[in-house]
């Protein structure tokens, strides 16, 4: 006998609440259309330009995890258009003070309100997540970025000279962000090297991995939280590379510096993405799912051990 959310998902009607969404969306993006401008030209920066990617990714997640509509209640209607009423007030809240980040932010709450709207509270079970992610899209205020870089740019410094002298070249020292090999070479470690763009687009993708596969809260947990100190330490290896590249060639090897601004960033990511990998896989080897494991047998120090099939007795 079909159950009640199954017989209120075969009554529901699975295509008007996509063109609720789709009527309520395209209306968004009139209303906002100032506010997308300001987004596209923080986007052609190299530091946010990945945000041309987020929505697209917001888009393509939603398809990928949708669930039919159920019948949506009038209370559950209204309450989205008191989070559209909501995040529309936030904006003009946001546009009499002039807080920029405040009228963008109100873009995720606006499609939070038309999902309700158009399916009701448990489309949030599917499209809460894609919705969220559109985070990603948003610059960080020019004050937050100050604070990242300092920290970020002492960081890879001082990491970097350790690594330095850690393999072999002991005549290396940082002076603030700059860093001195022997007598003639110096490397600055400038703000668009400290890592923030690297540690921005890789956790946005770590985020997005662990979206589209399985696993537990905690192992999800895990990956995202390891994302930062990956993209710090793959920009100490970018620099460390370069330094070295410096010592071979000389100091004013085009190649080298060509190296350290062009090249290292189309080895940076995939490199990031083989220790994200590697993370993945140990921790896939290191914990084992619980489906595998008998609650009756304990190994040694009383951990569980893994069922084995049981040997085929041959006649």
């Amino acid at each position: 006998m079909p159950t009640q959310t199954a017989r209120a998902t075969a009554a529901a009607d699975q295509v008007t609440p996509w063109y609720i969404i789709g009527g309520l969306s395209a209306v968004m993006l009139w209303a906002y259309w100032n506010t997308i401008e300001n987004l596209l030209n923080a986007w052609t920066s190299a530091q946010y330009s990945h945000g041309f990617l987020v929505p697209l990714f917001a888009a393509v997640l939603i398809a990928m995890r949708r669930e039919p509509f159920r019948t949506v209640s009038d209370s559950a209607r209204w309450s989205g258009v008191g989070i559209i009423a909501a995040s529309l007030a936030l904006r003009l809240f946001a546009a009499r003070y002039h807080i920029v980040l405040f009228d963008v932010i109100s873009i995720i709450p606006l499609f939070i309100g038309i999902f309700v709207v158009a399916g009701g509270w448990p489309s949030m079970r599917w499209a809460a997540a894609p919705i969220v992610f559109l985070i990603f899209m948003v610059p960080l205020p020019t004050r937050a970025e100050r604070a990242l870089f300092i920290p970020l740019q002492s960081v890879a410094t001082r990491a970097s000279t350790y690594t330095l002298q850690t393999i072999g070249i002991p005549d290396t020292f940082n002076e603030g962000n700059a860093i001195l090999i022997g007598d003639g070479i110096k490397l600055n470690v400038e703000e668009q090297c400290s890592g923030l763009r690297m540690g921005t687009i890789f956790l946005a993708m770590a985020v997005a991995l662990v979206m589209i596969t399985d696993g537990s809260w905690w192992e999800k947990a895990i990956i995202v939280l390891s994302a930062i100190p990956i993209a710090v330490g793959v920009n100490v290896i970018r620099i460390v590379i370069t330094a070295i590249l410096y010592m071979m060639l000389g100091s004013d090897s085009e190649f080298a510096r060509h190296f350290f601004h062009d090249l290292a960033g189309w080895f940076m990511m995939p490199l990031a993405l083989g220790f994200l990998y590697a993370e993945m896989q140990l921790l896939s080897h290191i914990f084992i799912p619980e489906e595998h494991v008998s609650p009756r047998t304990t190994g040694f120090g009383g951990a569980p051990t893994v069922r084995r099939p049981a040997a085929t007795r041959v006649p």
